[in-house]
């Protein structure tokens, strides 16, 4: 059984965001972590490598420094790293990303693609559903528990207060969410082979069939058209009543912004 996880290098909000002139996030100037979906989904193919010997393969695209969260992967356990990079694929927003990923993914042998739900930079959810589509294989969303029967996968799909149980036959890919799991932490040997392994590095010219349309912010049909840090909320107002005037000041509050029109 052959997995690829794909994973992204993601602003460590902790540590403040910045921006570009064009808007998009100045990743070379800002701490990173990885996604912690996506992290959830390392553990998942990690578990099925326990359970059935399955090859992992993670692969991200973004900065050379990404090669960072490929060598965590690797630490945690993963066989192998591929890092899509080139400076012509910088600023690609969901379509653009996707489209190129799916690319470098047509390029090796899989069963089952698994991605995070979502990215907290981004925050979109698109990602990975837009990799299947391109690659025209299933897609289920959400999951909350992957099982794996004969050629098949069994996710719990999480659903408001429920979750559905969906079947699909592989290839197919799932979206993880961090509730999946507790991935595990890098062992010792593990970020020793990490730092000696070999990541697979691909460019553009690296990518067979993508159209250049599709690439970069050129090739992006969302643009941004503001961007800027978190506004601050002010104090507030603050008074000093008794019950019933409290009562009667809120009640004349929400009827001033139309909340209510007693």
């Amino acid at each position: 059984m052959k997995v690829i996880v794909c994973i992204k290098q993601v602003p460590d909000t902790a540590g403040g965001v910045q921006f570009n002139p064009d808007g998009t996030l100045n990743r070379a100037a800002m701490l990173t972590i990885m996604n912690p979906d996506d992290k959830a989904g390392v553990e998942a193919a990690l578990r099925l490598k326990d359970q059935y010997g399955a090859e992992v393969t993670v692969v991200t695209m973004g900065l050379p420094k990404a090669a960072d969260v490929l060598r965590e992967a690797i630490a945690m356990g993963a066989d192998k790293g591929i890092l899509i990079t080139d400076r012509v694929l910088g600023g690609a927003d969901t379509w653009a990303t996707s489209s190129t990923i799916a690319a470098g993914i047509r390029k090796l042998d899989y069963d089952l693609i698994i991605t995070g739900r979502q990215a907290i930079d981004g925050d979109t959810a698109q990602v990975g559903p837009q990799i299947s589509e391109h690659l025209d294989i299933p897609v289920i969303s959400y999951a909350q528990d992957i099982k794996i029967e004969g050629d098949s996968v069994v996710v719990q799909r999480q659903y408001d207060d429920r979750y559905h149980i969906v079947k699909a036959q592989m290839p197919c890919l799932i979206t993880c969410l961090s509730e999946l799991n507790e991935p595990r932490y890098m062992t010792p040997g593990g970020i020793f082979d990490a730092c000696e392994a070999d990541i697979t590095t691909w460019g553009r010219a690296d990518l067979v069939g993508l159209d250049d349309s599709n690439i970069g912010l050129s090739g992006s049909p969302t643009k941004i058209a503001k961007a800027s840090d978190k506004v601050r909320k002010g104090a507030g107002e603050k008074v000093n009543l008794d019950t019933e005037e409290s009562v009667a000041y809120l009640i004349g509050k929400m009827t001033e912004k139309h909340v209510c029109g007693l």
